[in-house]
């Protein structure tokens, strides 16, 4: 069972989007040709395809939860460009294999990085991308990395119903010790350029609620038949923070790009 069941439904409605400043720094890193391929790592539901839909016509989407994978057949497939071909794979990024002669220009990973073996994929990705290709590993900051009062808050609340430790479904979240920059200067895609996009979203409580249980850390599988009770105490402690139940964010993408040496290609 992924560790995401149960959140797919808040995944697709709550989970923001990936910025149209994003997408752009990623179509511009990628090579140019015909097809032009994109491979998405952890896809869920779609996101990241979403953003990139019009800019490749050949893309894979792989995600070992087929929850996540239905929603975003359905919601991809009716709006795909003509003559586009997208396909989505239930498989780990650990087993994945492309079908034969295929190659990506650009492999999308968004906010899922820090769930592989990451040494692993890496270095399978060097048969499975391009000459030319490049790897993209990028995120936003979750709730759980608090700097807002209001963040703050919500925290501590998640912190009150279910201990101190961040929650990873049934387990607890251990963060890596190695930054997304150095995993890909340790691996064939060595030739990293970093690129900041600052966001700026406003939240009412009930997107938050809908964001949080979208999570591993506040899914609401972990709160049982006390889901309710969390709910109204997160939504008195934001009322505390917000007289207008309206929540301001600054938050920024950080992405990083791999390539590698010039002399490979």
């Amino acid at each position: 069972m992924s560790i995401f069941h149960g959140t797919v439904g808040f995944y697709r409605h709550f989970r923001p989007d990936v910025p149209e400043a994003v997408a752009d720094i990623l179509d511009a890193a990628a090579p140019v040709g015909s097809p032009r391929r994109l491979l998405d790592i952890g896809t869920g539901v779609g996101l990241a395809v979403e953003a990139l839909r019009g800019r490749f016509d050949d893309i894979i989407g792989i995600d070992p939860d087929p929850e996540m994978l239905t929603v975003a057949e359905n919601a991809l497939r009716p709006r795909l460009p003509a003559g586009a071909q997208l396909r989505f794979e239930e498989v780990t990024a650990e087993e994945f294999a492309p079908p034969a002669g295929w190659q990506a220009d650009l492999v999308t990973i968004c906010r899922t990085f820090h769930w592989l073996d990451q040494t692993r994929v890496l270095n399978q990705l060097d048969a499975q991308v391009s000459p030319d290709g490049v790897v993209a590993i990028f995120a936003d900051k979750s709730f759980w990395a608090a700097h807002h009062d209001w963040e703050m808050a919500v925290r501590r609340v998640i912190q009150d119903f279910l201990g101190e430790e961040r929650r990873a479904g049934s387990g607890t979240f251990h963060e890596q010790r190695r930054p997304d920059s150095q995993a890909l200067r340790d691996s064939p895609f060595n030739q990293v350029e970093e690129s900041v996009v600052p966001v700026h979203r406003t939240w009412t409580a009930n997107s938050i609620l809908g964001y949080l249980h979208s999570t591993t850390f506040a899914e609401p599988e972990l709160f049982g038949d006390r889901i309710n009770e969390f709910d109204n105490a997160v939504r008195a402690a934001l009322a505390r923070c917000s007289d207008t139940d309206t929540f301001v964010e600054e938050n920024e993408f950080l992405i990083h790009l791999g390539r590698r040496p010039s002399v490979r290609r």
